[in-house]
């Protein structure tokens, strides 16, 4: 997108003070035209596109051991929908997928690799204590009319979770080049929580019975990882 929107042109402009697109119910306000963010820019099925791509290469155990960026062309071989490629992952007893599968036929293959790969990432993540916060997110159903009806949970499945670890993947590669050719960042910086919240959680934890011994004043995410872990379920 970056060809298109020249800095001191019009659209870099327009694109800057938006500063992302907006997501509302069945609506986009996008960032950029539509003939960029849904037309040139945007990789669809069957057409060359010009990207820009991190190139990774990873040990058997998700472990990454190399990484390029490079200028690239991807040709999307099929558009991939979260839901119907969660049915292909974990099929459920007595659904017929013949129809999924002749859709999904350039990549069936490939769905149990990615799987797998995202499986053993997963583990890595635990071993690191990274915290997994489940979260609900709401889905607005609208009439033809574009009037509010219900709003129903999200459902999110397994590829919506491969594929949010694959664009980690990416950021990691990208936030490592960075510091290694000191080249100015924007991170986000979770900071440590103040005593009146810790303070609050001990309260809580003692009151739920869950033990609120931390071998440090401040918890590690390994420690609350654990805790989230214990309780989860219940």
């Amino acid at each position: 997108a970056s060809h298109y929107a020249r800095p001191g042109s019009a659209l870099n402009e327009e694109a800057f003070e938006r500063a992302t697109s907006i997501y509302y119910a069945d609506k986009v306000i996008p960032m950029l035209p539509t003939q960029l963010s849904n037309g040139i820019c945007s990789l669809n099925e069957g057409e060359d596109r010009l990207a820009f791509s991190c190139l990774m290469r990873l040990d058997e155990n998700g472990e990454i051991r190399s990484y390029k960026f490079v200028k690239s062309v991807i040709c999307s071989r099929v558009k991939g929908v979260y839901k119907e490629i969660n049915a292909l992952l974990e099929p459920e007893e007595g659904v017929d997928l013949t129809d999924l599968k002749t859709k999904y036929e350039a990549v069936l293959d490939q769905l149990p690799t990615m799987d797998e790969l995202y499986r053993k990432r997963l583990v890595l993540r635990k071993a690191r204590g990274a915290m997994d916060i489940e979260s609900n997110e709401a889905k607005l159903v609208m009439d033809e009319n574009g009037r509010c009806i219900d709003i129903v949970k999200r459902d999110r499945g397994e590829s919506e979770s491969m594929i949010e670890e694959f664009m980690l993947l990416a950021n990691q590669c990208a936030a490592h080049f960075a510091r290694v050719k000191q080249i100015p960042f924007v991170y986000r910086v979770h900071e440590e929580p103040n005593a009146e919240k810790l303070e609050r959680l001990h309260g809580l934890l003692q009151a739920c019975g869950v033990n609120d011994h931390f071998a440090k004043d401040v918890p590690t995410p390994k420690e609350l990882s654990a805790i989230l872990e214990g309780v989860r379920g219940t």
